[in-house]
């Protein structure tokens, strides 16, 4: 089945608040730690928001399971390649009425059509002060720059990579002796805070795409 064309208002800025609970989906890769966060934030019967699906491109990720012991729907969903993969993935977000995607530990990229299909309703966690390192291995990235802070970006996804509006920042010191190992705790900690925190304003309308994203 291929997938419908969505409205004209989910390929522009989103129209938050909904007036009504807003259901999200999230998409991830591996242990899903921060897909706990947001399990935790956004429970079933929360007056916001409550996560209704789990996406994941691998059978054995661990956020699968996460989802299924919180009684959500949880869905492997192959990726012989990136279009069979988003048509599939897409059909599920209709089924299930998203409203709002959020990748979380997700590691791939989607493509241009996709993005823009869910523009403004497509949000990932960044692990780093963006736009300073975009991409894989920010930690690493950051402890070889010798820079005094990191931290992490929760923004909209676009077309580009780690390019998208930024909704909300929080930063953490890189303390000497740091590796990426170390930094990249430190970080997580605070991703956790952070994501539902940029959901809270992006499906509450405090933000919006003409203002700078919240920085701590």
């Amino acid at each position: 089945m291929s997938a419908p064309a969505m409205p004209p208002q989910a390929r522009a800025q989103a129209p938050f608040p909904l007036g009504r609970t807003a259901r999200l989906a999230v998409f991830a890769s591996g242990r899903g730690t921060n897909l706990q966060s947001l399990l935790r934030a956004f429970p079933a019967g929360d007056g916001l928001a409550s996560v209704v699906l789990v996406v994941s491109n691998r059978p054995d990720a661990p956020a699968l399971d996460r989802a299924r012991e919180a009684g959500v729907t949880a869905v492997y969903v192959p990726w012989p390649n990136r279009a069979a993969f988003e048509a599939a993935a897409n059909d599920l977000l209709v089924e299930q009425a998203v409203d709002v995607v959020c990748l979380a530990g997700f590691m791939r990229l989607l493509t241009a059509g996709f993005t823009e299909r869910w523009a403004g309703r497509l949000v990932n966690v960044h692990p780093s002060l963006l736009p300073a390192f975009p991409g894989l291995d920010a930690h690493g990235q950051a402890i070889a720059a010798g820079v005094s802070e990191s931290g992490c970006t929760v923004h909209l996804v676009d077309a580009g990579v780690d390019s998208g509006p930024v909704i909300l920042q929080r930063r953490v010191p890189v303390l000497p002796g740091d590796d990426a190992d170390a930094l990249a705790e430190r970080v997580l900690a605070v991703e956790h805070e952070a994501y539902p925190a940029a959901l809270r304003l992006l499906l509450t309308g405090a933000w919006r795409q003409d203002r700078l994203g919240e920085n701590a």
